[in-house]
């Protein structure tokens, strides 16, 4: 249940729906197996997995959803190595050389046949939907997954804004000072040992594991005009992670105390009770923490600008 990957997105004006209204539009959009001829097709799953049917699990403001994606997954190798023999076959019998234009329609009839034969690939993607703050995070390694799940929310929904999370100063700005001096750090924050710079130029990208961010050749770095487009933090008793430029948080690691605290609370060994104990316990120090980010970052885009008193909350 724990996420390892977070891509934040702001909600504006998002429609207000009760439970029966928010399950029958799910269900209108539930995923379905794909049929022999379709490439990929996404839908909302229950979250539990086999465990249970609901399609949604709602907590004291928190949603937790699961999309399920399914592609078919036929390699370009494969189709150009079967339009190669065919072509060649036809080009045999014929004495001519085939035409551009059929051979991209040979390409297409051969892409069709193969395709219901082709390997069939699942994802699940968990979505974590905070309607106090208006805030949703998807459980996703890439923006470009998230943003095909939030399209799926926007189609079930009907309509929906959503724009990713921005702060007043550019996380790579935030990141390079407080890799750079270590009195602007916010109280809470810990440097991690690993790191991405990026220079203005053509210099390429340095990218550090499991080194001191704060010695000496690090510094220098710094000063040379790279900035860090990753930083690993961890933030006291909470979590660690890696703060992408864009604002993605990366390589989640949930402190051990909360995962204590988790497996401590009575579930009577129903596995629905388990998924949401952990989820609520998760939303809530993702949603506090994303906040002490925005404060520590001057605030959200847009929004006005935070005091700069980064050492208390």
């Amino acid at each position: 249940m724990w996420f390892r990957n977070l891509n934040l997105y702001r909600l504006h004006d998002a429609p207000q729906l009760d439970a029966a209204a928010l399950g029958q539009v799910l269900g209108e959009q539930a995923f379905r197996p794909l049929g022999g001829s379709e490439a990929r097709r996404m839908g909302w799953t229950p979250p539990a997995g086999r465990a249970g049917t609901q399609l949604f699990h709602e907590l004291q403001g928190h949603l937790l959803l699961t999309a399920q994606r399914q592609e078919r997954i036929l390699p370009a190798s494969v189709v150009r190595e079967e339009v190669d023999e065919r072509a060649e076959a036809i080009e045999t019998s014929e004495g001519r050389k085939l035409r551009r234009q059929e051979r991209l329609t040979l390409k297409e009839q051969v892409f069709e046949e193969l395709l219901p034969r082709a390997f069939v690939r699942s994802q699940r993607v968990d979505l974590w939907w905070d309607t106090k703050r208006q805030l949703t995070g998807v459980n996703a390694s890439s923006r470009k997954r998230a943003e095909e799940v939030l399209d799926l929310l926007r189609e079930t929904l009907g309509s929906l804004k959503v724009t990713p999370l921005a702060t007043q100063t550019l996380p790579m700005r935030a990141m390079t000072e407080w890799l750079g001096n270590a009195s602007s750090r916010p109280a809470d924050l810990i440097i991690g040992d690993q790191v991405e710079l990026k220079a203005k130029g053509d210099d390429g990208v340095v990218r550090g594991r499991q080194v001191d961010l704060d010695s000496d050749e690090m510094q220098q770095l710094l000063e040379s005009g790279r900035q860090a487009s990753k930083l690993a933090l961890q933030l006291e008793d909470r979590f660690t992670f890696v703060l992408h430029d864009d604002l993605a948080i990366k390589s989640i690691r949930f402190d051990d105390r909360l995962i204590d605290e988790a497996s401590q609370a009575d579930d009577g060994d129903d596995a629905i009770i388990r998924l949401e104990t952990d989820f609520l316990l998760m939303a809530q120090a993702l949603g506090d923490n994303i906040d002490r980010l925005l404060e520590w970052m001057g605030g959200e885009a847009g929004q006005p600008a935070a005091s700069p008193n980064p050492g208390s909350f």
